[in-house]
This record gives structure tokens, C-alpha cells and sequence, in this order.
């Protein structure tokens, strides 16, 4: 009985792993940060293990997180989204993900410098992943979209002239300019797509325990103001900001079409106003 009850004091005590997919970004390294946070605010003890498998597509990782083999990733959101995995309804980026701004070939400004409204930018070609969630919406907008299956084929596709622009989060293309050696791509100077784009962490549907935890300590840490110190400070999103001179571009507004009825979108601590920022 006296090792049962040890047996049972321990496994109390013991911590709970949750696998993610890898960290490989400067979103993800931001995203990983506001994770640990989170769930630092919660009785469960968890212990965060990162997937180093790079090789893997958002599709296989939905199956992964379906199929119980991982606990936790994180996207941006649809409704087709949310019909396969259980989302945590707090935008980890407040919504910036939706603000878009495009990696190109360096010698191509020039067709970007003619573009001064959509159905200008409705000539030109977009490339995204076939799978994302940005990319349903842009093609709901009548924007010309050429799609690949991972994210690194899309660099080598526009450096190949496969298509002429790779809308990104404003933070996301100062890296990755320069990402893979050799290739001569640039980013744009005037041109800003927004729109809604919540960016969340994903469970497994059956996966209930967790998502509440990182309910709860998401709205800890948005509530004491650490969630908006880490936004603010993290140096991918504030310089991002800085180099990406929002007040001089051109913005086109786009609809969300597939943006899931259940979008927080009234409660305003959890959304940036991207002017805000100027």
C-alpha cells in the first residue's frame, strides 16, 4: 500500500509532455515563448518537446496532431481548419499574420511600382502552399494564385520566375530573403494586403485538458499584460514594423471568407491595429 500511495504521489507530481512541430522560424521561436509562458500558469505540469523533423508538410503534421503522435501545432486558421483539430481561439500574433506584405525577385519592383489597385494586382501571380489558409483567401478575392506543396519550393519558385510575389506576415521576409544561398529575391516597398488571420495553437479534438490549460494560461498572460510586453518587445515583430514602412504603402483590404464564426473578433485586447504601430 505504502508503494502504492508513492506510485500515486509521484504521478501527480509527474510532468506531462507536450510534442510540438519544430521551431525553425522567427514566428515559431516567438510562438514557442508565449507557449512556455502559458503554460506556466496552470496547476498540470508540462514539459514542451520539439519536433526536429523539418521534412514534415502542415498536412502530414494535422495528421500527426489527429492521429495523437503529436500534441500541439500551430497555423493560421479556417473553418476546414477547425473542423479537423480543436483550435485555442486566442490569436498568438493579435491578428498581424493578416497583415501581408511580398517577397520577390530583386529585379522585379518594377511591376509592383505600376500596381495601384486590385484588379492591377489581379494580373500579377501570388505563390503560397497548398494547403495554407491564405490561400483559399486569395483566390475568394480573384487574386491569381500558383500553389507548392512545401514552403522552401515556393523561394525556388520565385526566384524562378514560377510566379511573381510570395505574400508574407510583415515580420516573416527579412529572414528569409536571404534564407537559401544564392537566390535573388528582395522585399516589396509598396504594396499591403490585410486581412483576418488568426494564428493559433491546434489540439487534437479529443485533446480537451490541454486546450483549456492554454486557454487559460493564454488569457493569464494577456490579462497581467505579459502576453503584449513579450508581442512588442519580441525584435522579429518590432523590427519588422520598422523596416517594413506602413504609413507609405498601398493597402488593399481583403474579405475573409472561410474566417470561422466563433473569431473572437470582439474582444479588442486580443487584436493589434496595425497604425497603432506607427
Amino acid at each position: 500500500m505504502f508503494c502504492s500511495l508513492l506510485t500515486l504521489a509521484f504521478g501527480s507530481h509527474a510532468q506531462q509532455v507536450v510534442r510540438t512541430m519544430p521551431v525553425s522560424s522567427d514566428i515559431d521561436k516567438y510562438t514557442l515563448k508565449i507557449l512556455e509562458l502559458a503554460l506556466t500558469r496552470v496547476n498540470t505540469s508540462y514539459k514542451v518537446q520539439v519536433d526536429l523533423d523539418q521534412t514534415r508538410t502542415q498536412a502530414r503534421f494535422i495528421a500527426d496532431v489527429k492521429a495523437g503522435n503529436v500534441e500541439l501545432m500551430w497555423a493560421a486558421t479556417d473553418e476546414h481548419f477547425e473542423s479537423e483539430l480543436l483550435p485555442v481561439r486566442i490569436p498568438l500574433l493579435k491578428g498581424l499574420l493578416g497583415h501581408r506584405i511580398f517577397l520577390i525577385h530583386k529585379n522585379d519592383q518594377y511591376k509592383f511600382d505600376k500596381v495601384n489597385t486590385l484588379d492591377d494586382l489581379r494580373q500579377l501571380k501570388l505563390g503560397q502552399g497548398a494547403t495554407w489558409a491564405d490561400t483559399q483567401i486569395l483566390e475568394s478575392n480573384r487574386l491569381n494564385v500558383v500553389k507548392a506543396n512545401k514552403y522552401e519550393s515556393l523561394l525556388y519558385m520565385l526566384d524562378g520566375g514560377r510566379f511573381d510575389a510570395f505574400p508574407r506576415g510583415i515580420q516573416e521576409p527579412w529572414s528569409e530573403v536571404n534564407k537559401i544561398p544564392g537566390l535573388e529575391l528582395a522585399v516589396e516597398k509598396r504594396i499591403m494586403l490585410v486581412y483576418k488571420m488568426p494564428f493559433y495553437f491546434f489540439v487534437g479534438r479529443d485533446n480537451l485538458k490541454l486546450a483549456r490549460d492554454l486557454e487559460d494560461g493564454l488569457n493569464s498572460i494577456i490579462a497581467d499584460g505579459t502576453f503584449d510586453k513579450v508581442f512588442f518587445a519580441d525584435p522579429s515583430i518590432r523590427n519588422a514594423v520598422e523596416l517594413a514602412d506602413l504609413k507609405n504603402r498601398i493597402v488593399f483590404y481583403l474579405d475573409n471568407p472561410n474566417l470561422p464564426p466563433e473569431t473572437p473578433v470582439n474582444r479588442p485586447e486580443l487584436w493589434l491595429d496595425v497604425k497603432t504601430l506607427e
